[in-house]
């Protein structure tokens, strides 16, 4: 991928995931805030306010300046990916998901994370690259996360794993935990669920930098909604992901690839000072 996707999540979107996960309605949120509910319906519409924005901010853990910079354009992230990942960006209905390669330099033997919508772009990247994909593995059971798994198994030849707490026919379970170490890299799961229940994050060693492919536990100024436990979607974000180096590389099942640093700054969901 040459080109980074856009940001997953407008302000709105940020803004709704919190009211749905707190289980706060437009009238609940304008009480607390001293505002009227049609001004918080409106800002969930995507009319921009930047005075109701930052009186509702803490009333949904939000941190305002965050929110702000997200909705004045002025945060996004421009990581690239480092030597040894690649990350493809394929359209499924009316969105575009991730996948990623990541790959020992030395040996030449590479894992897949999840397929996406298309797998003919990592399929043609295995072969220019001389890659040999050593498995598939799986942040987690959302159809355009899993969409091409059949497919990219069978013209690898690749073993997909999944977390035991989501089951899937053509993957081995496994234990949040595991770890696969291929040459220089050492491949380490860790349980972010709360968007799904068996959500998992990869952290990588062994490149120039630490990589972490989260799926949608974690996006750029955002993260996927926590369908399952929104409590939970926070606290294992914070636990596993922002407990890593701020230099760690984030690769997000949806949206372009950010830091922990650039989120410990500017994602409303865990940001404590956005300076």
């Amino acid at each position: 991928m040459t080109k980074q996707p856009p940001l997953e999540d407008t302000f709105a979107d940020v803004i709704t995931k919190s009211m749905r996960g707190m289980v706060l309605s437009d009238a609940c949120v304008a009480e607390r805030a001293n505002c009227s509910a049609r001004e918080v319906q409106t800002l969930r519409c995507g009319e921009w306010n930047a005075s109701i924005a930052t009186q509702i901010a803490p009333i949904l853990h939000l941190n305002a300046k965050a929110l702000v910079s997200l909705a004045d354009g002025s945060a996004v992230p421009h990581e690239a990916a480092p030597a040894g990942v690649r990350a493809f960006s394929t359209p499924f209905e009316d969105m575009l998901v991730n996948s990623y390669l990541v790959w020992d330099p030395t040996s030449l033997k590479a894992f897949a994370f999840d397929t996406g919508a298309d797998c003919t772009p990592m399929l043609d990247c295995i072969a220019a690259e001389n890659l040999k994909l050593e498995a598939v593995l799986l942040t987690h059971t959302h159809g355009d996360h899993i969409f091409e798994l059949d497919r990219l198994c069978s013209k690898t030849g690749a073993p997909a794993f999944v977390n035991e707490r989501e089951p899937l026919d053509g993957a081995e379970s496994f234990a949040a935990g595991r770890v696969w170490l291929e040459g220089g890299l050492r491949i380490e799961s860790r349980l972010t669920w709360g968007h799904s229940k068996g959500g998992t994050s990869f952290v990588i060693q062994g490149l120039e930098k630490p990589v972490a492919v989260v799926g949608d536990a974690l996006f750029a100024a955002s993260m996927g909604g926590g369908m399952v436990s929104y409590a939970d979607a926070l606290s294992t974000n914070r636990e596993q992901l922002f407990t890593l180096p701020k230099e760690t590389v984030i690769c997000p099942g949806h949206g372009p690839l950010t830091t922990i640093g650039w989120e410990r700054l500017h994602n409303a969901f865990f940001a404590t000072d956005s300076h």
